[in-house]
């Protein structure tokens, strides 16, 4: 009984076997620690053993047409993800599903034309079809066959089928065995891979796949299941989304603050800050301009999330956490200030769909780059990302010259984004491991080479928000810095850099990855325009913070009037509601974790 669904099934399941196997080493990356799934043998076997279960309770005729079905479905969408790895570096995405759906015939066409050359059947592509080609021609072997090679065949077989059946014994115990070894190693992985698909939201499956033990989908029909699923996930939030979008209203607007300037950076925490006591010097000219008197650097300000596509929803939303309803239940305010009549800009150097995008890109992205929002969000938007920030300048400087008195311009900075060694210029390299011996003597060198690296990466982006910084300099013009969420980097005796996305929050974790650097600078012109928006800035300095509450604060900058603006979660006004819980992930309350690790700041 145990070895009957093989034996019933012999060339489905040898084939979609090796398969499975030679799939997963064509698409292993080019890279010096890429490995396979550890657990690919076994887990491909209950895998396909499971198909031959399901198919052999079919009747025979019903079961003839199932095969032949899972054989064209398999097989399209393995070629279709070694293609994309060939083509792209990266096996089939949700980001790539999304492009394809929203290609029009000619586009399709000109892919086509471009992509499916005569090179493809000599690439890792080629292996796929080849081995396409032998099951066929095995398949058909009674139609090509002819006199003694045909009778060669037909003996072979028959002696095969007799070995068999005199060891159905020994093969049952065996693949016994196997079942049982196979469904305890594979156990923890099918419970993750059974998550991961039933997520609610995009957001739920990225923090799922943030998990160090999270779902491992080896095989390209997996891959392709989890495409279409978040994409419908995706779809849902949009739909949510475009209803709240077309229910915005603004009432009035006195552009207060005629250009506003909002900097996103990424993966940047407070405590590697030279502007907030950090032993290195990374942030020289932050500290240059609040020396000069207009950088006014925020004490307590902390990021609801520590992943950027679930801060990015909160932050550009009108919903704040623990209010009523969802992020994409509320107009975006980028959509506020066009309706007030500001020309919006958004220069990101890392929200731009690719087909080989992470999921937490596509996550982060997939309502900023849908066709419909985006041009309902945003007048100006960069079309190519950059090695480095520095890229986003260039694009900005294309744009100036054109642009409204009335602007509000959003830099999405790549920041200090691992792998820190690759977000900074070879030349612009400061610190080395060397400069951490005396400060750091227990980390290891390779430690201390990391550290050095996110520090200069840290003194690379010093230097861009200071260009973006100088180019607002004689304009009446305001300018925000806030990252999306901290980062830790061998903080203490943590010893590990990155982010946990696994642990329950506690003060250390809350303290390094959610406490964030955030600050308000305004030009000569600006303060000498607003000195009492000036002083309202420098008197909240001390304020607790959420970023989540951001929009109120920028409506407030820029005076728009609108249902949506709440005088209570405004940073400026007397209104503000310090005591608000600032809630970590939606759950976990940051003062209460402060106040009880005995950490409250000094004001």
């Amino acid at each position: 009984m145990l070895f009957k669904p093989i034996q019933v099934n012999g060339m489905f399941f040898l084939t979609m076997y090796l398969l499975g196997v030679i799939t997963e080493i064509l698409t292993l990356p080019n890279t010096k620690h890429a490995h396979l799934y550890s657990n690919l043998w076994l887990e491909m076997f209950l895998d396909v053993y499971a198909a031959c279960v399901v198919l052999t309770v079919l009747p025979r005729r019903v079961r003839w047409w199932v095969r032949r079905i899972a054989y064209f479905v398999l097989y399209a969408s393995t070629v279709a993800d070694v293609f994309c790895f060939v083509k792209f570096n990266s096996t089939l995405t949700p980001t790539m599903l999304l492009l394809v759906g929203e290609t029009d015939a000619r586009e399709a066409e000109e892919f086509l034309s471009s992509y499916l050359s005569a090179d493809v059947l000599f690439s890792n592509v080629g292996w796929i079809l080849l081995f396409m080609l032998l099951h066929f021609l095995i398949t058909v072997r009674h139609w090509l066959l002819r006199g003694s090679w045909r009778q060669t065949v037909e003996h072979w077989q028959a002696s095969l089928e007799a070995f068999f059946n005199r060891t159905q014994l020994q093969f049952g115990i065996l693949a016994g065995v196997l079942l049982v070894w196979s469904s305890i190693a594979s156990c923890h992985n099918k419970v993750e891979t059974v998550k991961l698909m039933t997520a609610p939201t995009v957001g739920s499956e990225e923090h799922l796949l943030a998990l160090p033990d999270h779902a491992v989908l080896f095989t390209p029909i997996q891959r392709l299941l989890f495409s279409v699923k978040a994409n419908q996930v995706a779809s849902r939030q949009l739909g949510k989304l475009m209803r709240a979008s077309s229910k915005s209203r603004v009432d009035s607007c006195s552009f207060r603050s005629p250009c506003i300037v909002l900097i996103i950076g990424e993966s940047y925490g407070k405590s590697h800050s030279a502007l907030y006591g950090y032993f290195m010097p990374d942030t020289p000219r932050q500290l240059s301009m609040q020396k000069r008197g207009r950088l006014v650097p925020f004490t307590d300000v902390v990021s609801p999330w520590n992943l950027t596509s679930f801060v990015f929803k909160n932050v550009l939303s009108m919903h704040v956490i623990g209010g009523p309803g969802e992020w994409c239940d509320y107009p975006l305010f980028p959509q506020l200030f066009r309706q007030a009549g500001y020309e919006v800009t958004f220069l990101t150097n890392q929200f731009l769909p690719q087909a080989r995008e992470a999921v937490y890109d596509f996550s982060g992205g997939f309502f900023l780059n849908h066709p419909q929002l985006s041009k309902q969000l945003f007048d100006n938007r960069n079309a190519t990302l950059h090695p480095f920030d520095e890229g986003l300048l260039t694009d900005y400087d294309n744009l100036k010259k054109g642009l409204n008195p009335h602007s509000l311009i959003i830099f999405h900075l790549i920041g200090q984004h691992v792998s820190y060694h690759s977000r900074y210029p070879r030349d612009r390299r400061r610190f080395t491991a060397d400069d951490y011996t005396q400060k750091r003597p227990e980390l290891g060198a390779y430690q201390r080479r990391i550290l050095a690296d996110y520090d200069n990466s840290i003194l690379y982006n010093d230097s861009i928000v200071y260009q973006i910084c100088r180019r607002f300099a004689n304009k009446d013009a305001i300018v925000i810095y806030m990252p999306d969420h901290g980062e830790e980097c061998y903080e203490g005796t943590r010893g590990f850099f990155c982010r946990n996305h696994s642990s329950d929050i506690d003060y250390p974790l809350a303290h390094y990855e959610f406490e964030i650097p955030f600050w308000i600078w305004c030009s000569h012109p600006y303060a000498v325009k607003h000195p009492e928006l000036f002083k309202q800035i420098v008197e909240a300095r001390n304020r607790r913070f959420m970023t989540d509450a951001l929009p109120h604060l920028l409506l407030y900058l820029a005076g728009i009037k609108t249902p949506y603006y709440n005088d209570k979660f405004n940073l400026l006004s007397p209104a503000y509601d310090e005591s608000r819980p600032r809630l970590l992930k939606g759950i976990t309350d940051y003062d209460k974790l402060r106040q009880k690790a005995g950490k409250e700041p000094k004001k």
